[in-house]
C-alpha cells in the first residue's frame, strides 16, 4: 500500500508539473491581432487601422488605496468617448479614457505639443486643482498607459543590473523641505531643490512593431512600448524646449503658473519579436519565478509529511484497530471496547447550530466550484492579464450560476443534521454570507464614494449585482434547495444511541481549541509565499501572471486542509470525543485567522499607505477574503472529514 500511495503521488506531482508547463506555453491573450498601416502603404479596407489610438487608465499609489480617474489630474484630456469596460473593470476600478495623444506607423514627433494649462492663485478652482496635483505627486500617484490593449512601460535597471519594466510611470516627485528626494526624483540629479515639485511634462514614447511583410496578415503589429517620463520647462506653447531645465512647481502656490505637455515619438522595427510573446518582457523582469519553485516545494513537503501520518493512521493503526474490534470473541470475559469504537453510537448524532453549518457548507462549496473553475481557465490562458477584467467577470459571473449546488448541499446536509426548518435554511443560504459581504463592500463603496475615488463603484452597476443576485442566483439556490429536500437523509453505516455518551476529561492537546489552532498552521505554511504576492498585486499593484504556481498551489491546498484535518479528527476520536462536525469546518478554516494576521502583518511591515479611509478600506477588503477563505476552507476540511468517519465506521462490525 507504501508503494501505491508512493506511485500515486508521483504521477500527481508529474500531471501538476506538465499543468505548469501547458500554463506557460498556451497563451490566449483574449483579443485578436490589430494589425496598422505600414510606412508608405494605403490603408485597405478592414485591413489595417491607420491611426494608433492611446488610452488613460485611473492612477493608483503604493501609498493610498484610492485610485483617482485621469481627468481629476487636470491633465491633456479627450472629448471622445472612452471605450466600454466589462464588469471585472469596474469592480477593480479600471477607468479607462481615450487621450490626445494620437499616432501614425512611421510617423515619428519630436517635442510635440499636447496640451497647455493655466493656474492662476486668485481662481479658487485651479488653486483646488493644483493642490490635488501636488498631493498626486506627494503620494507618489502612477500614470497607467494603453496601446493596442498593451501596457506602456518605464524600462530602468535596478541597482543588481537587472532590467525592472514598471507598467505605470509617476506623475512627477517632491524633494522635502529637508532636502531628501522622494521616490522618483532620485533619477534626476537636478531634481535637488528643497520644499519642490518636479512634474513629469514630457515623455519620450518608442513603440516597436512586428512587419506582417513577407507573411500571411498585412500591415504591423505592435509588440511593444515603452517611454521614458522626462521634466522640462518650456518658454511658452509656442516654443517648446525639450532639454532645458526641468519643470519646477514651488511647495507654495503665489503666482501663476502654465504647465505645457508634450511628447516625442519613435518607433522600432523588430521581427524577432512574435505578437503571442509581446508581454514577454513585461512579466520576465520581474524576477520571482525561483521564489515560486521554492514555494511549490515548501508545500510539497508538507504534503508529503502529511500523508505519510495519513497513511501510517490509515494503513496501520486504523488497520490493527478494526482488526481487533471485529475479531469474534463469544467468550464472556471479551475484552472490553476502547478507543474510537466506543463511540460509534454518538459520532454520527446531530451537531448543535446544525442550520448555520448546513449554510455554510452549501456556500463554501459554491465558492470552492467557482474557485477551480476560474483557476482552471486561467490556467489555460483564458484569464490573461491582456484580457483585462475577465478574471473578476469569470469569478462573479461563476458565483451567480452555482446557486444551485449551494442550495442543494445546505439542505442535504440540513436534512441529514435532522432539521425541519426548510424555508429558513433556504432564506439564510441566499442571503446569510452574500449579504454579510454586499454589506461590508457597500460600506466600502460609500467611502470611495465621499472620497471620489475612481474605484467606487457605479450606482448602476451596484444595481445590476443586485440583480443578478436577487434575479438569478437566489432562484438557483432555491431550486437546488429543493432537490436538496426532496432526497433522502444521507444514511450513515452505524445507529446512533438515545441516551449521548459521557465525554471523559480531555488532555491539552484533545481539547477543541488547540486542535482547532494547530489545524491550520500547515495549511497556512502551504499558501503564505503565494499570498505575499497576490497581496502584492492586489495593494502594491503588481502584475500576477502565475496562474499554473497558484492552480497547483491550489491543488497542494485541498490536500492539506483535507489531511490536516482526517488527523486531528482521528486523535479526538480515539479520545472518545465525538464532537467532530464543527471542528472539523473550524479545523481548516482556521487558516482563514492565519491569513488575516497575516495582512495585518503586510499592511504594517510592507505597505506604505497613509490616511484614515485607506486604512478602513484595506481592512474592509480584507475581511471579504478572509471570510470567503474561511468558508471554503472550512467546507474542504468538513467533507474530507466526514467521508473519513463514514469510512472507518463503514467497515466496523457493531452489535
Amino acid at each position: 500500500m507504501n508503494l501505491l500511495l508512493g506511485i500515486r503521488f508521483c504521477w500527481s506531482s508529474v500531471l501538476l508539473a506538465l499543468c505548469i508547463q501547458v500554463c506557460r506555453s498556451f497563451y490566449l491573450p483574449g483579443l485578436a491581432p490589430v494589425s496598422f498601416c505600414e510606412p508608405g502603404a494605403q490603408k485597405e479596407s478592414g485591413n489595417c487601422k491607420s491611426e494608433i489610438e492611446l488610452f488613460v487608465n485611473r492612477l493608483d499609489s503604493v501609498e493610498s488605496v484610492l485610485p483617482y480617474e485621469y481627468n481629476v489630474f487636470d491633465f491633456c484630456s479627450s472629448t471622445e468617448k472612452p471605450p466600454s469596460e466589462n464588469l471585472g473593470q469596474v469592480l477593480f476600478g479600471e477607468r479607462i479614457a481615450s487621450s490626445p495623444y494620437k499616432f501614425k506607423l512611421g510617423e515619428e514627433e519630436d517635442c510635440k505639443l499636447t496640451c497647455f494649462k493655466t493656474y492662476d492663485p486668485a481662481v479658487d478652482k485651479d488653486v483646488g486643482k493644483m493642490a490635488f496635483l501636488k498631493k498626486g505627486m506627494q503620494l507618489n500617484y502612477q500614470h497607467h498607459w494603453i496601446i493596442d490593449n498593451m501596457p506602456v512601460t518605464w524600462c530602468y535597471e535596478m541597482e543588481d543590473g537587472h532590467q525592472y519594466c514598471n507598467p505605470g510611470f509617476p506623475i512627477g516627485c517632491f524633494v522635502t523641505q529637508d532636502g531628501r528626494a522622494k521616490d522618483a526624483c532620485v533619477i534626476n540629479s537636478e531634481f535637488n531643490k528643497k520644499n519642490t515639485f518636479y512634474l513629469f511634462n514630457h515623455v519620450d514614447i518608442t513603440i516597436t512593431y512586428h512587419s506582417g511583410a513577407g507573411e500571411n496578415w498585412p500591415g504591423a503589429r505592435l509588440v511593444a512600448a515603452k517611454l521614458v517620463p522626462k521634466s522640462y520647462k518650456h518658454f511658452a506653447k509656442d516654443h517648446l524646449n525639450c532639454g532645458g531645465s526641468p519643470m519646477e512647481i514651488p511647495g507654495s502656490f503665489s503666482n501663476k503658473m502654465d504647465l505645457i505637455y508634450t511628447y516625442s515619438v519613435k518607433f522600432e522595427k523588430n521581427n524577432k519579436i512574435k505578437w503571442a510573446s509581446r508581454w514577454d518582457y513585461i512579466l520576465e523582469s520581474m524576477p520571482h519565478t525561483n521564489i515560486q519553485w521554492f514555494s511549490i516545494m515548501n508545500s510539497l513537503v508538507i504534503v508529503l509529511f502529511l500523508s505519510g501520518m495519513v497513511a501510517m493512521i490509515m494503513l496501520r493503526t486504523l488497520h490493527k484497530d478494526i482488526a481487533r474490534y471485529n475479531q469474534i470473541d463469544s467468550s464472556e470475559d471479551a475484552q472490553e471496547e476502547f478507543g474510537w469504537k466506543l463511540v460509534h453510537g454518538d459520532i454520527f448524532r446531530p451537531p448543535k447550530k446544525g442550520m448555520l453549518l448546513s449554510v455554510f457548507l452549501g456556500q463554501g462549496t459554491q465558492i470552492f466550484i467557482m474557485t477551480f473553475i476560474t483557476l482552471f481557465l486561467a490556467c489555460l490562458g483564458f484569464l490573461s492579464p491582456a484580457n483585462r477584467g475577465a478574471l473578476m467577470t469569470c469569478a462573479v459571473v461563476l458565483w451567480v450560476l452555482l446557486g444551485t449546488p449551494a442550495g442543494y448541499v445546505s439542505a442535504r446536509m440540513y436534512k441529514t443534521f435532522g432539521g425541519e426548518k426548510w424555508k429558513t435554511n433556504v432564506l439564510l443560504t441566499a442571503l446569510l454570507c452574500p449579504g454579510i459581504i454586499f454589506m461590508d463592500f457597500f460600506v466600502m463603496n460609500l467611502i470611495l464614494w465621499k472620497e471620489k475615488s475612481s474605484a467606487a463603484i457605479p450606482f448602476g452597476t451596484l444595481v445590476a449585482i443586485l440583480s443578478m443576485w436577487f434575479g438569478i442566483s437566489v432562484p438557483l439556490t432555491f431550486i437546488g434547495a429543493y432537490f436538496g429536500f426532496k432526497q433522502r437523509p444521507i444514511e450513515h453505516p452505524v445507529r446512533t444511541n438515545q441516551i449521548p455518551r459521557q465525554i471523559p476529561e480531555q488532555s491539552f492537546f484533545t481539547k477543541p481549541l488547540p486542535g482547532i489552532i494547530m489545524g491550520g498552521i500547515l495549511p497556512f505554511g502551504c499558501i503564505f509565499i503565494q499570498l505575499f504576492f497576490i497581496l502584492n498585486s492586489i495593494w502594491s499593484h503588481q502584475m500576477y501572471y502565475m496562474f499554473g504556481f497558484l492552480f497547483l498551489v491550489f491543488i497542494i491546498l485541498l490536500i492539506t486542509c483535507s489531511e490536516a484535518t482526517i488527523l486531528l479528527c482521528y486523535f479526538h476520536l480515539c479520545a472518545e470525543d465525538y464532537h467532530w462536525w464543527w471542528r472539523s469546518f473550524l479545523t481548516s478554516s482556521f487558516t482563514a485567522v492565519y491569513l488575516f494576521i497575516y495582512a495585518v502583518h503586510y499592511f504594517v511591515s510592507k505597505l506604505l499607505i497613509t490616511g484614515t479611509a485607506s486604512t478602513i478600506l484595506y481592512f474592509g477588503y480584507t475581511m471579504i477574503m478572509v471570510l470567503i477563505f474561511f468558508l471554503f476552507t472550512g467546507t474542504i476540511g468538513f467533507f474530507a472529514c466526514y467521508w473519513f468517519v463514514n469510512r472507518i465506521y463503514s467497515v466496523l462490525k457493531v452489535d
